[in-house]
């Protein structure tokens, strides 16, 4: 994940229909090589049921608000979430999520200075 800038990862299970099992993080992974107070090297391999997110799965439909996409983020304190159609076609970050708004204050701060000039 490190050498690829991944910060997470979908686990699907066996089948043919791949449904979505959980989701490895940066963040679980770490934790789990700090597990009982004690470091484990963290190129240590792990089994994806030893790591991947155990609860209940959070994910949004492409149709989401980005809004809905964050409040839902901060509610469940996750950082990933699939984007589900029938099948993943997405994952969304919390980095998107943030790039998002900031691309709308952006465009917003830029309509109220052309506003701004033009004068009242």
């Amino acid at each position: 994940m490190e050498q690829h800038d991944v910060g997470a990862l979908v686990v699907v299970k066996p089948g043919e229909r791949k449904l979505i099992a959980g989701i490895i993080t940066e963040r679980g992974k770490v934790s789990q090589s700090h597990q009982g107070g004690r470091y484990h090297d963290r190129r240590a391999s792990y089994a994806t049921a030893d790591i991947h997110t155990q609860n209940k799965l959070i994910t949004v439909a492409s149709d989401t608000s980005l809004l809905q996409a964050m409040q839902l983020m901060t509610e469940y304190g996750i950082r990933h979430v699939p984007v589900i159609d029938g099948k993943m076609t997405a994952m969304i970050s919390i980095r998107d999520v943030i790039q998002a708004i900031v691309e709308e204050q952006q465009k917003e701060l830029k309509r109220l200075n052309e506003f701004i000039r033009r004068g009242y």
